[in-house]
C-alpha cells in the first residue's frame, strides 16, 4: 500500500475536526467524517438516519455496561433480525473505513478508525486533546449555551465517545497507547498540530 491513512480521535472542543480538515487540505487528500455514514448507508441499503442516530454513541442500557462487542470485521446478513442493530451499523461503517484504507490516502475522523485499521501498515493514528477550559472555549464558539449547559454538553459528548470506543474496541479512548501520536492543541495550535502530524508521517512513511 503506497497510500497513507491518518485517523484522528478528538476530545470535543479540542479542534480535532478542524485540524483534520486542515491536514487533508494540506496533503490534498479526502477528508471523511459524517460522509462515512452516507457511504455505509449506500453500501448496506440501511437508512442513513439510523447511522446518524447511532453516531459515536451507544444506548445506555444495563446490558451495555456488562456486554462489549469488540469489532472483528464481521457483518450481520440482511436476513438477520439484527441487520439494523447498532452493532451492525458500526460494522458497516468499519467496512467502509477498511475499504478506504485500501483504496486511497485520506484523513478519517473518529468512529474507532484507529482500532478498525490497527493491523494496517499504512495507518497513522492521532489523538487530539486539550485541557477542559480550552475545550469549553472551543465549544462556546459553536454553541450558544450558558457556561453550565456548555460544560454538561461537552462532558456528555466525550462520555458518549468514550463509551462508544470502549464498547466496540474493549479499550480506553484516552489511553495514549492506542495511538501513534497524541497532541495537545492548546499548546501547539491547529497549524502546528498539522505540521507535527505531517513531520511524523514523513518519518514513519519516508517512501511517500
Amino acid at each position: 500500500m503506497n497510500n497513507v491513512v491518518i485517523t484522528i480521535a478528538r476530545q470535543y472542543g479540542s479542534g480535532g475536526r478542524t485540524i483534520g480538515e486542515m491536514l487533508a487540505k494540506k496533503l490534498n487528500v479526502h477528508y471523511y467524517d459524517k460522509e462515512l455514514m452516507k457511504l455505509a448507508s449506500d453500501d448496506s441499503g440501511i437508512n442513513e438516519a439510523l447511522f446518524v442516530n447511532a453516531d459515536e454513541k451507544v444506548k445506555s442500557t444495563k446490558l451495555f455496561h456488562i456486554a462489549k462487542n469488540e469489532y472483528h470485521g464481521e457483518l450481520i446478513p440482511p436476513e438477520s433480525d439484527d441487520f439494523t442493530s447498532t452493532d451492525n451499523l458500526f460494522n458497516y461503517q468499519a467496512k467502509i473505513i477498511r475499504d478506504l484504507a485500501k483504496e486511497e490516502s485520506c484523513v478519517i475522523i473518529g468512529r474507532c478508525a484507529d482500532y478498525v485499521l490497527k493491523d494496517y501498515p499504512n495507518v497513522l493514528s492521532v489523538f487530539i486533546h486539550a485541557p477542559k477550559e480550552y475545550c469549553l472555549e472551543g465549544a462556546a464558539r459553536k454553541h450558544s449555551m450558558s457556561p453550565k449547559e456548555l460544560e454538561r454538553f461537552v462532558t456528555k459528548t466525550d462520555k458518549h465517545r468514550a463509551e462508544y470506543y470502549k464498547y466496540h474496541t474493549g479499550r480506553e479512548w484516552t489511553d495514549a497507547r492506542n495511538y501513534d501520536l497524541c497532541l495537545d492543541s492548546s499548546k501547539l495550535g491547529y497549524e502546528r498540530c498539522v505540521d507535527e502530524i505531517i513531520s511524523y508521517m514523513k518519518v514513519r512513511f519516508p517512501e511517500n
